[in-house]
């Protein structure tokens, strides 16, 4: 009972004393979401694209996109380029070539036919004199090499006899067919192969001798002075004050030339022309011969 008294006499006493104190400000509401952002936005993971959470479908969007995108790197534009430039410089180098061959050959014509031939004084294999007037009245096939030539001479002395081989059997009586040109018994003249030698520092009588024997049996073989084969005016390129026992290169015509009976250069046939066809194309000569009254188109300007 005093307890109670004693309280009820304190609120009393606090009434007057609480009215008399100002009232406190209002705290700011705070939203009970807002310490939950602030923690998400300081806790939360990095956020991540579908793609970076599977790696496997990374690299292969990745793989996508550059076959999308082509081959072309900036190595192979610079190679294609290279190439490209090259390939320029090449077409322009052959298409060069071929104009100047076309130049040649045009200044060839125009110039006409090579002056082989002319007077010269030689010396056979049996050590006689031989001069240009021996040629004249039969047509003959003249052919300059060396002894001492490992491949193309022989070559080309075997097919120049083939050749001269075959041009004497078409006058045997009746008509053949050689190459694309049919050989008749009307041409009845043999043909005299010739060999000159362009070496002839080494090639003395005796080994010209020696040579030609391995070769058509009428073949004549002919040596001399240098000065005096030069006569000829046939290009070929040695010393000329060479000595046997020096050592140096022979280059020379691989041409073998025929020559009518008055001494007139025909046709020269090069390596590249088989036997057959050389035998077609003389034929026609001889023909063209015949049928002109011992003369051809080829004597015109000679």
């Amino acid at each position: 009972m005093l307890a109670r008294n004693t309280a009820a006499q304190l609120l009393r006493t606090a009434a007057p004393l609480r009215a008399s104190l100002p009232l406190p400000l209002p705290l700011p509401l705070r939203s009970a979401a807002a310490p939950l952002a602030r923690r998400s936005y300081a806790t939360a993971p990095h956020e991540h694209s579908p793609a970076d959470a599977n790696p496997t479908q990374s690299s292969s969007a990745q793989t996508q996109n550059r076959s999308q995108a082509g081959p072309f790197t900036l190595k192979a534009g610079a190679l294609f380029l290279v190439t490209g430039v090259g390939l320029y410089f090449y077409f322009e180098s052959e298409k060069q070539k071929l104009q100047e061959r076309k130049r040649q050959e045009t200044a060839a014509a125009r110039v006409g036919r090579p002056k082989i031939g002319g007077p010269f004084q030689l010396t056979d294999q049996n050590g006689n004199a031989f001069s240009d007037k021996d040629l004249l009245g039969k047509w003959s096939m003249v052919y300059f090499g060396f002894t001492n030539c490992p491949d193309i001479c022989p070559e080309e002395l075997d097919k120049m006899t083939t050749v001269v081989e075959s041009i004497c059997a078409s006058s045997s009586p009746g008509s053949r067919a050689v190459g694309k040109h049919r050989l008749t018994s009307s041409h009845k003249t043999d043909i005299l192969p010739v060999f000159i030698t362009c070496d002839p520092a080494r090639d003395d009588v005796k080994a010209v001798k020696t040579y030609v024997k391995d070769f058509h049996p009428s073949l004549v073989g002919l040596t001399g002075p240098y000065d005096d084969i030069k006569k000829t005016r046939v290009y070929f390129s040695t010393p000329p004050n060479a000595k046997p026992t020096d050592d140096y290169l022979v280059d020379h015509s691989i041409f073998f030339y025929l020559m009518d009976p008055r001494g007139k250069f025909v046709d020269a046939f090069g390596r590249s022309m088989g036997a057959p066809d050389v035998v077609s194309k003389v034929g026609a000569y001889l023909d063209e011969w015949r049928e002109g009254g011992e003369r051809g188109s080829w004597s015109e300007g000679q």
